[in-house]
């Protein structure tokens, strides 16, 4: 996985985000109740001060909890909420470890069709069946990841030329748009 992404809309951590499948999904978990270039931007931040140059599902499983809390909660804090993040965070490392051999990647290498791809990511602590859809929608429109039906299991997230997610990012310009799309969602439940 080597591409280039655009979704924390800074160099460095879009390129981990393009190279790292756990730093992918780390920023797609991080990725609700706070701007989503926040979110995306997490797993470089977490890696920094963590002293690496990648996100380590072994290490980040093994860590002590509340030491991993206090990465998370260093100033500024990588989510408006670090202490249940990093315990989301470590609970898909562990999950991770003990289904995938701690590589993320392998969630969706050898997933047969989008329905199978689906299911893994929905396994996925903290990846409930919304989350499970915009990334799979993500693996396939910008990480070239497309079994089989993928874009049917990610359902509307899945359209070609929507702006309706993370999926659609590729710039300034379409994160304006999706932002806007989400704007409009909001404004017709209320």
């Amino acid at each position: 996985m080597d591409v280039t992404l655009h979704l924390a809309q800074d160099p460095a951590a879009d390129a981990l985000l393009g190279r790292s499948p756990l730093a992918a999904l780390t920023g797609m978990l991080l990725d609700q109740q706070i701007p989503m270039e926040w979110a995306f931007k997490g797993p470089r931040t977490i890696a920094d001060r963590l002293g690496t140059e990648d996100l380590d599902a072994h290490e980040i499983a093994a860590a002590d909890p509340e030491a991993f809390a206090a990465v998370l909660a260093e100033k500024p804090a990588v989510h408006r909420y670090p202490g249940s993040m990093a315990k989301r965070v470590q609970q898909l490392c562990r999950y991770l470890v003990e289904h995938y051999d701690g590589d993320a990647e392998a969630v969706w290498r050898d997933a047969g069709s989008g329905a199978e791809l689906l299911r893994r990511l929905e396994e996925l602590p903290g990846f409930g069946k919304q989350k499970a859809r915009i990334f799979l929608a993500l693996l396939g429109k910008r990480l070239g990841v497309t079994p089989d039906g993928w874009r049917e299991a990610a359902g509307p997230y899945g359209e070609p030329d929507s702006f309706r997610s993370v999926a659609d990012i590729t710039g300034p310009d379409s994160l304006a748009r999706v932002r806007a799309y989400k704007q409009e969602m909001k404004a017709a439940k209320e």
